[in-house]
């Protein structure tokens, strides 16, 4: 995989999650509900993520993820897997454009967390062997963990303040991390949603009632990724995607990355970012110009939300105008989101999908001819 300073390792790139066929939507219920076994519904994981690597490679991309197809959700099988979390209500709710509201559930700290067992190492060691490119690892950032119940993450009799939590949370990732670049992983993205979420005014005043400074959680969760990735290989690419929530079409949070991008894109320790640009929501490409010319941005520019195809026009045009604050070569290209955050996936078919994948490397292949 090519690592080159200041620009993200592929033009055509994507966030990860991809929608799951109905078969293995089907075998999660299956499983949770004992019909099926573990064998059984490995098995159809297997095969699974066999055919959409199939389908990444069979478009032009030279990176590729197993589509999340082992996960329920983004974070939950990291909550599985960590001793110490249990779920519970969030404190914000998904909406659409049509104002319909979903609640959700996030984690909770109700005892001290350790890694127990490895987190996506068992993904990677699959998608390494079923595919000739580079795979690709997503894990959901530490600020997933902390975030989404306000000030009530953790019970304070076991974390009383954020820097015990979050000292114990930076050692699970620094002994994932450490765990998958030995075994060959060159490529880990961390999903952070909560950062993007506190460039929206409302959801700044919601985190404010709870007590807490909307501002400081800023620098906490800059730092929390920072102790995160702080022993990861200098020849591993972290990158960090940047989302507003992605539920079955639905978002949690709009506004542009002004108010955080000077800090954000300077002193997150970093290669590049992964930034939601599919709607007027995200705001206009001037943040950008905060981005050091030792990082580089991937512009998502593909909704997958909606089953409208972007025209390569469109994109060029948008790429270009993001070159008015940032070097061109310091771009790439992918959807604004995964497909699939959840097992569920958002409204479009698998047959769209295809196609967005396809126009996001052809997109590549015209801008970056």
């Amino acid at each position: 995989m090519p690592l080159t300073k200041g620009r993200p390792p592929f033009r055509a790139d994507h966030v990860g999650s991809l929608l799951r066929p109905q078969i293995l939507r089907q075998a999660f219920r299956q499983h949770a509900s004992q019909e099926i076994d573990d064998a059984e519904f490995k098995g159809l994981q297997d095969q699974c993520i066999r055919d959409v690597v199939a389908l990444q490679e069979s478009v032009g991309l030279q990176v590729v993820t197993d589509g999340e197809f082992r996960r329920g959700s983004y974070w939950g099988r990291f909550v599985e897997r960590t001793e110490g979390f249990s779920i519970k209500p969030a404190s914000f709710k998904f909406r659409n454009d049509a104002g319909h509201e979903v609640e959700f559930t996030a984690p909770y700290a109700q005892n001290k967390i350790r890694r127990a067992r490895a987190l996506a190492l068992d993904e990677f060691d699959f998608l390494r062997a079923v595919t000739k490119v580079t795979g690709k690892i997503t894990l959901p950032a530490p600020s997933t963990m902390h975030f989404y119940r306000c000030n009530d993450f953790a019970d304070r009799t076991i974390y009383p303040d954020e820097d015990g939590f979050f000292s114990d949370l930076a050692k699970v990732f620094q002994e994932e991390i450490t765990e998958l670049a030995e075994a060959g992983c060159r490529y880990v993205q961390l999903d952070e949603v909560a950062v993007a979420l506190l460039c929206d005014p409302a959801i700044c005043e919601e985190v404010k009632r709870s007590s807490s400074n909307p501002d400081a959680l800023v620098d906490l969760y800059i730092a929390s990724i920072n102790q995160a990735v702080s022993k990861c290989p200098a020849d591993v690419t972290i990158g960090v995607h940047m989302c507003r929530g992605n539920f079955k079409g639905h978002y949690l949070g709009a506004g542009g990355y002004e108010s955080v991008a000077e800090r954000f894109f300077a002193q997150t320790n970093v290669n590049h970012f992964l930034l939601e640009y599919d709607t007027s929501r995200a705001g206009d490409f001037a943040p950008l110009r905060f981005v050091p010319r030792t990082k580089g941005v991937v512009l998502g520019l593909v909704s997958t939300k909606t089953p409208s195809l972007e025209s390569l026009d469109d994109l060029k045009r948008r790429a270009e105008d993001a070159a008015r604050y940032i070097d061109l070569d310091r771009l790439a290209i992918s959807p604004q989101c995964g497909f699939a955050s959840t097992v569920a996936g958002n409204p479009i078919t698998e047959a769209d999908e295809r196609a967005k994948l396809a126009r996001v490397v052809e997109a590549a292949r015209t801008i970056w001819q």
